[in-house]
């Protein structure tokens, strides 16, 4: 029996996308195991709450941590209401006339510029223009704006999923514009907005270019409070790497603590992926039940 010609191209297109996800699937198979061996080895409690010492050839990455955490909080307090507001303007204000279609263009084309334009932007803007300094506050808002594209993207991709006839049914008995929104779309779209802006966040989190022009220290072993902690040099974990990796005068020693700080900030971005995954799951439950 003679097999049709689109059946033979269906099975052959079928094989080639089998075999590129199971090669994709293993090349990161053999990353992630690379990183567990040659780096689960150095992580105990030392090592996550110490101090560098001697040069960073020993010690532990707390200040990196640390610093990695105060600029994603900025981050999160600068981009996450910026992003999620003009989101929902976008969406349910706005006409859908030209200048919106450009203003959509520019938001999707900013999400695919290289992170290093955005720290040259940042330097310029907040840095030397704002006198901002080489700051963490500089570096949060640097991230910021490398996230605030994505952000609107997902929040209003997951406001287009929310059925018009939620909107419909609300207006129909009275209710203003924005109590439509708040009860009847919200309520609907937070899983999708809080997932896409999570991953964005850990996206951000990961980022070297960004902060190498607007704050990041080679050695800043230094924790003071806030809000003094804003207007000061950092560590972040994704430079220390980068550093610890390439840069260091004494490279081979100092192997083992670049594989471990490889691990921290990979279980930190599985774990904000996680978290993104845990809020849409819960969110979603909590909705179909109402």
């Amino acid at each position: 029996m003679k097999i049709p010609w689109k059946k033979v191209q269906e099975k052959i297109g079928f094989m080639i996308i089998r075999l590129a996800t199971v090669l994709v699937v293993l090349i990161l198979a053999y990353i992630l195991y690379d990183i567990f061996k040659k780096g689960l080895p150095v992580i105990n409690w030392e090592f996550i709450t110490a101090k560098p010492r001697k040069g960073m050839t020993e010690g532990g990455i707390w200040p990196a941590i640390v610093g990695t955490f105060w600029v994603s909080i900025v981050t999160v307090i600068f981009s996450v209401p910026i992003g999620m507001f003009a989101a929902i303007y976008l969406n349910e204000y706005a006409n859908k006339c030209r200048i919106v279609r450009i203003i959509r263009l520019a938001i999707r084309n900013l999400s695919g510029v290289p992170s290093i334009v955005y720290g040259l932007f940042g330097f310029a803007l907040f840095t030397l223009s704002l006198n901002m300094g080489l700051s963490v506050i500089s570096s949060g808002l640097t991230l910021g704006l490398l996230t605030l594209p994505w952000t609107v993207t997902a929040s209003e991709e997951a406001l287009k999923t929310v059925p018009m006839s939620y909107r419909e049914g609300a207006l129909a008995l009275g209710a203003t514009k924005w109590q439509t929104i708040r009860t009847n779309v919200l309520p609907y779209a937070v899983p999708g907005m809080l997932t896409g802006t999570i991953l964005g966040l850990a996206r951000a989190a990961g980022e070297t270019a960004p902060i190498l022009f607007t704050g990041v220290a080679f050695f800043w072993p230094i924790l003071p409070k806030f809000p003094t902690v804003l207007f000061q040099q950092f560590m972040a974990l994704p430079y220390h790497l980068f550093i610890m990796s390439t840069q260091h005068h004494e490279i081979v020693k100092v192997r083992p603590i670049a594989y471990g700080t490889a691990l921290v900030l990979i279980v930190l971005i599985v774990a904000m992926n996680g978290l993104a995954v845990w809020i849409r799951y819960r969110l979603r439950k909590k909705y179909k039940r109402a």
